[in-house]
This record gives C-alpha cells, sequence and structure tokens, in this order.
C-alpha cells in the first residue's frame, strides 16, 4: 500500500471533520487487539489545543476502571505554547473517558481476565468532537511478535508478485 497525503491509517477520507490526531502505531505491534471501542474524553480547552496542534503521545498510555469510571493514565498531551503557565494543564494529568454504564462493565469482565489490557489505540476528529478509540488486549510475547512480522512480509511478498502479473 503507496503511503502518502491521503492515506493515513488505513481511511480513505480526507474529510478534515474526520481526521486521525494521534496514532498509537506501537500498540498494535506490542499486543493483539481482540476488541475495539470508541468513547469520548473529557479534556480542558488547552488540551484540545494542544491535540489539534499534534502535541500528544499515546504510546505509553493505558486505561483502568476504577468507581464505574474509565479513566486513562499516562497519555503525555504537551501544554499548550500561547496559554500562561497559570491557564495551561498538567501533562501528565489522569483523563476521564466517556462510555455507557454497559459498555464499561462489559469491559470489566473482560479486563478481569488474565494477560488483557485496555490501551488507547488512536485520537481522532468525529465532527467537532475529539473521539479516542480503545482496544482490548493481549500481550505478545517475542515469538508471537516474529511470526507477525513473518506473516506481514510474506503477504506482502505475496501482493507484490499479483502486481507483476
Amino acid at each position: 500500500m503507496a503511503k502518502g497525503p491521503g492515506r493515513r491509517g488505513g481511511s480513505t477520507t480526507t474529510d478534515p471533520a474526520n481526521r486521525l490526531l494521534a496514532d498509537n502505531r506501537f500498540a498494535r505491534h506490542q499486543y493483539e487487539i481482540l476488541e475495539t471501542l470508541e468513547t469520548g474524553i473529557e479534556l480542558l480547552g488547552t488540551e484540545v489545543k494542544s491535540i489539534r496542534a499534534g502535541q500528544v503521545n499515546l504510546r505509553d498510555g493505558f486505561c483502568l476502571i476504577r468507581g464505574g469510571e474509565l479513566l486513562l493514565h499516562n497519555v503525555h498531551i504537551s501544554p499548550h505554547s500561547h496559554a500562561g503557565r497559570f491557564f495551561n494543564h498538567d501533562p501528565l494529568r489522569v483523563r476521564k473517558l466517556l462510555a455507557h454504564r454497559t459498555e464499561i462493565e462489559r469491559l470489566r469482565v473482560a479486563l478481569e481476565q488474565k494477560g488483557l489490557t485496555l490501551i488507547p489505540l488512536n485520537l481522532h476528529l468525529k465532527g467537532s468532537w475529539i473521539k479516542m478509540t480503545l482496544g482490548l488486549g493481549k500481550g505478545r510475547k517475542l515469538h508471537d511478535k516474529r511470526h507477525e512480522e513473518k506473516r506481514k512480509q510474506e503477504m506482502k511478498d505475496a501482493r507484490a508478485a499479483i502486481a507483476r502479473l
């Protein structure tokens, strides 16, 4: 698949109201994603401006369920450059994710299984709202990662061979 300005994250739409703001590609390498869920995220004004400017890092992020609420930990959103120190936000603060109670309960039951974790996959715009896609993932061992890389390479070689014909 050719990479270029119109090919972002597998999405073929170039609608600015539905664009990808941040992606956690490392999570798809580290975890086998079993299920995904789109949630809202509770943000401050300066956080929204920083996210829209692309100043967010999802790589070390994870989610926990505490008191029936879905909480996002360890996601770094840089302070906004055009705001004073007093009005800016803490870059690593714990943020609340917005999901239905039934979805949170279903995730809580799944997280109680051994080896499953809830990780942020991407941040994107949906209209004027900033949404986060979470993935319920199972950690991969080193041999699983090697097997997956080999499978991807074989698929790439097969597509190249078909394209030559």
